[in-house]
């Protein structure tokens, strides 16, 4: 470049190859003489850049040929590289047409020998399409190549073929060193696979940019973007090349493409996926004849798991279902994730309906085998509905719908097994679906109520407690107990406001009886595990605390025992419950599955005997043994003891004998309205 100073030797000739090479290059390029700043030499796209021709800015100081604003500007990195400094920056850029631009600026200083500076180089690059690229991946495909050592792509020259200069940033990408590029066939460096497209470009003077690979030389292949520029050099055809290793670019976009057709949990492909290839079999189905299967799979019990042994645990467990599933499928057949636990299954080209049922016994078999996790076996239990073609429908939609509707009456009919569709089942569908939309009305209309069953205490019959129960008022059918609509209102979603209204009510209802006088006696209401699981637990329990203006110590809760089991989740949430004075009852004890030191370790005040344990203690010996074992147990750990189910006498009996604290049901009084059990309190 020291040509370019009009005093330093160079000749014509390399006054010419160099004005080629910068008028050729996607740059603006000038280099300035140091002491007044006049421009010494000038490519054609910096000179009309600037409202100039090549020979009318020579001599121009910078601010004559850039203009006074752009002076202003750029004043602070002439006086930076004046000292010394290689100064880069980006500035905006005026063109004399209107168009705004944004371009990269190098400011090299140019030194002698001797350390004295002779002038400064300019290069100036267009980047605006990059910095557009950076927004979109398609963007990116546009950017604008940059020049030699301001660009990270790789630049080359070669003369039919045979390559006369290469930069830095073309070694950095092949890892070759420019001896053993220089004076070698471009087509060496391209990967056998892609030489015959490189020949074709270069043979035809291509100027657009392609795709191809290019071979590193550790042996492994690049993927680059290529593009090449025919110019004139010394009068003589060259070809100047540019490319970008686009590796990180393809990965990325084939992760986008696996994500947009798969699972990320399980790997599966997804609805969308699933869809379109099934309408692809669908139309060889009709071609041949042949039948196809449509099986939708849906976990029984995975919502119990879920929430009782957490997230973490139910991921596990739909990961090694989805590989036990694949196992027993051919490699015709496709399975997809739909989504929480539902899989769909499809069976192409098989003869006859009994083969598909056949798969399906064979599937239910191997989900529910056990399943070891976390140091726990645990089985998976699934209902499968099965839709087959032409005879169920005659396209994707309709045939996955009716698997759809088949496995919900699988489940209406017991579980852990597989139906085929028959006409009527989608009616079943619909009546789910209007089941869901009454119940939300209800939840808007206020028709749930609570009603409140006594706690006595064994020893006295004094009323030590009360439990809120939730009832919804129909219009139509009455009063609903709950195990009609708690299950279904957790399958969908509704489980937080009913939940939310029940205590709430509760605790205005206990505070409203202790204004009115009663004795102040603590509420308890039942929590769902998938309250707890929300994680916004104690902040909305001390919230309703604070709205209602009852004490925590007279609130209760009841979770149940296998919920122990998430330790992430309940520790947290039970000490935050603790510490707003909250007591905490464990429901249903013994019929769940947890360690006895979660007891320990836990704030937990209560143990409820499950209903099951009482209702046989005067005929089941096995019976009497459990119940009398929680009973000490609870003495053991300083817990309440509660028997809940209690009906008859000799039941109380019992309990008293072997030392239970407190009792409810029947026998110490049903679930009764606000009013009546104001009644029953004041007695």
């Amino acid at each position: 470049m020291n040509a370019l100073a009009p005093d330093k030797p160079g000749g014509k000739g390399t006054d010419s190859l160099l004005r080629m090479v910068a008028d050729s290059v996607p740059a603006l390029i000038a280099y300035y003489e140091p002491k007044n700043l006049r421009c010494v030499f000038a490519n054609k796209s910096y000179a009309e850049a600037n409202g100039w021709t090549v020979d009318s800015i020579i001599g121009k100081t910078v601010r004559e040929a850039i203009g006074e604003a752009a002076w202003r500007v750029i004043e602070p990195q002439v006086e930076r590289v004046l000292k010394g400094e290689k100064v880069e920056y980006i500035r905006p850029l005026t063109l004399p047409n209107g168009e705004e631009r944004v371009v990269e600026v190098h400011l090299i200083p140019h030194f002698d020998e001797q350390a004295q500076m002779l002038g400064a180089f300019v290069l100036i690059t267009d980047i605006t399409r990059h910095q557009l690229a950076e927004r979109s991946i398609r963007d990116s495909e546009e950017r604008m190549r940059k020049f030699a050592a301001a660009t990270n792509e790789g630049i080359f020259f070669h003369k039919n073929g045979i390559l006369t200069d290469v930069n830095e940033a073309l070694l950095a990408i092949t890892g070759y060193a420019r001896e053993e590029m220089i004076g070698h066939s471009t087509l060496e460096f391209v990967a056998p696979q892609w030489r015959q497209t490189a020949a074709d470009y270069m043979r035809e003077g291509g100027e657009y940019p392609y795709e191809a690979e290019v071979a590193h030389k550790k042996g492994h292949n690049i993927t680059v973007e290529l593009v090449g520029k025919t110019v004139l050099l010394n009068g003589e055809t060259h070809r100047l090349g540019a490319l970008r290793d686009i590796t990180a670019r393809k990965h990325a976009e084939a992760r986008i493409q696996y994500l947009a057709h798969h699972d990320m949990l399980t790997g599966l492909p997804n609805r969308a996926y699933l869809t379109e290839r099934l309408t692809t079999i669908l139309a060889l189905a009709r071609r041949h004849g042949t039948l196809v299967a449509i099986m939708f799979i849906d976990l029984d019990n995975f919502k119990t798991i879920n929430d009782s042994l957490g997230h973490h645990v139910g991921d596990a467990l739909l990961k090694q279902v989805a590989a036990r599933i694949k196992e027993v499928l051919r490699e015709a057949d496709m399975v997809s994730r739909l989504g929480g636990d539902e899989f769909l299954v499809i069976l192409a080209d098989f003869a006859a309906p009994e083969d598909a049922a056949k798969v399906a016994e064979k599937l239910l078999q191997v989900i529910s085998a056990p399943i070891a996790l976390e140091g726990r076996e645990l089985c998976a239990n699934a209902s499968i509905g099965i839709s087959v073609f032409p005879r169920d429908g005659d396209n994707a939609d309709d045939l996955i719908r009716h698997a759809d509707a088949a496995m919900y009456s699988a489940k209406d009919h017991g579980r852990g097994h597989s139906r085929f569709y028959t006409a009527g089942l989608s009616d079943e569908g619909a009546e789910t679906l209007a089941r869901e939309s009454r119940l939300r009305e209800a939840l808007q209309r206020g028709e749930f109520v609570l009603f409140y069953q006594p706690q006595l205490s064994v020893g006295d019959l004094r009323l030590v407690g009360i439990e809120a129960l939730v009832r919804w008022r129909h219009p139509e059918r009455g009063l609903i107990d709950p195990s009609e609509f708690i299950e279904f209102a957790e399958t969908r979603g509704l489980i937080d406001e009913i939940g939310h209204y029940v205590l709430r009510e509760a605790c205005r209802q206990n505070k409203a009886w202790q204004a009115a006088g009663h004795a102040a006696l603590p509420i308890s209401v039942n929590v769902s595990a998938v309250q707890f699981r929300r994680g916004d637990l104690v902040a909305g329990v001390k919230r309703v605390l604070e709205d209602t203006g009852l004490e925590g110590r007279y609130l209760e809760l009841e979770l149940t025992e296998s919920l122990l089991m998430d330790t992430e989740i309940v520790g947290t949430a039970l000490a935050g419950l603790r510490a707003l004075g909250v007591k905490i009852t464990i429901d249903d004890f013994g019929t769940g599955y947890s360690s006895l030191a979660y007891l320990k370790r836990y704030p937990i005040d209560k143990l409820k005997i499950d209903r099951s344990f009482i209702d046989d203690l005067g005929t089941d010996a096995d019976d009497r043994a459990i119940a009398v074992a929680i009973i000490n147990l609870a003495k053991t750990l300083k817990l309440t003891a509660l028997a809940e189910g209690v009906e008859r006498p000799e039941q109380l009996e019992f309990l008293r004998v072997h030392g239970c604290d407190e009792f409810q049901g029947y026998l110490a009084g049903n679930p009764v309205a606000a009013e009546e059990f104001s009644a029953f309190s004041r007695s």
